[in-house]
């Protein structure tokens, strides 16, 4: 499984032609504790760079956008009753949603970890 970033601090996992989608630590750190998240529905169309969902912290509401284009498979339910988990694991149980990559090709414009990293280093 390949871990791709943008520079909107979203992350995707690609596993064959199926993204997982989410926040990276980063980002939760900046929105603070969060109280709601609300994650797109199953069949959704994205196009890369997308509204796709929205979290709410005790500090601010933001948008989180889609990293690639796709068709939503899923959304996180966990998020619904749980959505501190964003704050817990924000790389992993805290994911948004799944899709199934339309155009694979558009990973080639996202960052890796090592360069992410470089990224939030400047910030």
């Amino acid at each position: 499984m390949s871990r791709y970033f943008t520079e909107d601090h979203e992350w995707v996992d690609v596993d064959g032609d199926i993204g997982t989608v989410g926040i990276s630590e980063y980002a939760q750190s900046q929105l603070g504790d969060i109280v709601f998240v609300d994650v797109p529905e199953e069949g959704k169309e994205l196009t890369k760079g997308d509204e796709a969902a929205v979290v709410e912290s005790v500090k601010a509401a933001s948008d989180v956008y889609s990293p690639v284009s796709g068709t939503v498979i899923e959304g996180n339910p966990a998020l619904t009753e749980t959505p501190g988990l964003v704050n817990e694991e924000p790389e992993g149980d805290g994911w948004f949603f799944k899709l199934t990559l339309s155009d694979p090709d558009e990973l080639n414009s996202l960052m890796d970890e090592i360069a992410y990293a470089a990224f939030v280093e400047k910030l």
